[in-house]
């Protein structure tokens, strides 16, 4: 018999908020996080807007002496992990360590470090690199520097898969305990590239939006007039427990976690299957695996994007997979407030799915103001609805055709 995994503490770093009542206040009240560029002179870029983090105090959650020593996106990871863990009231002892891993996802790392020191190193040269360059830009930087922080000696992972790494994070930390490698596991997504690398990357591929003088409304899923997505950073991670073992300590039981999906499309490097194929099968065994029926499941976080190709092919997937149900769906982005995260989004979403089935509140999509025609499901467009969620799906899909999905129901 599968073991059954809660959820048990959840912590939110991204453009709404520091802390998960601002995020979650933010997001129902269809505020949006998007903004000009500060990070940098973007002056000379096509997109000059992106979701950046405000207000985080990097020395309220990193060691004094570590703080230069690792990229911001350990930062943000450190902070989201220190409120979920907060909120779960999880003690790791000497003897538990060993059950308590660490999996996070992220999709490019330290890019930011990279950039920096490489002009450094251009401008002044080589012997100026610091010896903390390394470990700064690798991606299991975050998983590794949680892990010390508290003392969890289990299994310990980075996904990089894009923009599917969060979802793939909480996924295969999921399948860890319920088939009994670990008993809790602390996991998410985390991303912090708003640097002119990427935003020059992404540009010269022309995803981004550059509805640069309305950055409040740029990000506009399933919305006619849509003209590319809006980079964010930011960190989701939450706290999974078997749940006898969270009975035993008495532990908060925020849901339950019951079904995970992976996927490939095997079709492009970057555009998704037109068809869907990769994310219809990933939807279907997602609730293959929890062994539900379509018409359980009444709200999908959708990946979302803001994209032509992505939102289109997404709406064709949940029609293919929920067929007549998907008429009754409720089917938000919360990308349309906090902008795409990349490898961070997963983590972020996942969080707010819970948050939904919790609260009985499905936060909308905003500046839904002209509907595709081919995108006409039920987006929960501009105001958030107050209704029972006992069942939800959250979507993440990601460049290389990586589709990950995952369910989480009310626990009972």
């Amino acid at each position: 018999m599968k073991k059954r995994v809660v959820v048990t503490g959840l912590g939110l770093v991204t453009p709404l908020g520091v802390g998960v009542k601002d995020n979650w206040d933010n997001l129902c009240q269809g505020r949006s996080g998007i903004g000009p560029i500060t990070r940098f002179d973007a002056s000379k870029f096509k997109t000059r807007i992106a979701g950046e983090i405000k207000g985080f105090k990097s020395e309220d959650f990193v060691p004094q002496k570590m703080i230069k020593r690792l990229d911001v996106f350990v930062h943000y990871a450190l902070g989201a992990a220190r409120m979920a863990m907060e909120q779960s009231g999880l003690k790791i002892t000497p003897e538990l360590a060993p059950r308590v891993g660490v999996v996070t996802g992220c999709g490019l790392g330290g890019l930011r470090t990279i950039e920096d020191t490489h002009t450094l190193m251009l401008n002044r040269g080589p012997d100026r690199i610091s010896p903390f360059f390394i470990p700064m830009l690798i991606a299991n930087m975050a998983p590794g520097e949680i892990a010390i922080e508290y003392g969890a000696k289990g299994p310990n992972l980075s996904i990089e898969t894009a923009c599917a790494a969060g979802n793939h994070a909480i996924g295969d930390s999921f399948k860890l305990i319920q088939r009994g490698a670990a008993k809790a596991m602390i996991c998410g997504g985390v991303e912090a590239v708003i640097t002119p690398l990427a935003v020059g990357g992404f540009c010269a591929m022309r995803a981004l939006s550059t509805r640069n003088e309305e950055p409040e409304k740029a990000s506009r899923p399933f919305d006619k007039d849509r003209d590319g997505f809006v980079m964010a950073e930011g960190s989701g991670i939450m706290i999974l427990e078997d749940l006898e073992f969270a009975l035993e300590r008495g532990a908060p039981i925020l849901g339950e976690i019951v079904g995970y999906g992976l996927t490939g499309d095997a079709y492009h490097m970057f555009q998704p299957s037109p068809d869907g194929d990769g994310a219809i099968r990933c939807m279907q065994m997602a609730l293959d695996d929890a062994g539900m029926k379509p018409e359980q499941v009444q709200y999908i976080n959708a990946h979302g994007t803001s994209t032509d190709l992505n939102d289109a092919a997404e709406t064709l997937a949940i029609k293919a997979v929920f067929k007549d149900h998907s008429s009754k769906l409720a089917v938000s982005s919360t990308k349309s407030m906090t902008g795409h995260m990349l490898g961070g989004a997963g983590g972020v979403e996942a969080v707010f799915t819970t948050l939904t089935i919790l609260e009985d509140l499905i936060p909308p999509t905003i500046n839904l103001d002209n509907p595709d025609p081919g995108c006409d499901l039920d987006y929960v467009p501009h105001v958030a609805r107050k209704t029972q969620v006992n069942v939800a799906m959250t979507n993440s899909f990601g460049f290389g055709g990586t589709n990950a999905v995952l369910l989480f129901k009310k626990y009972s």
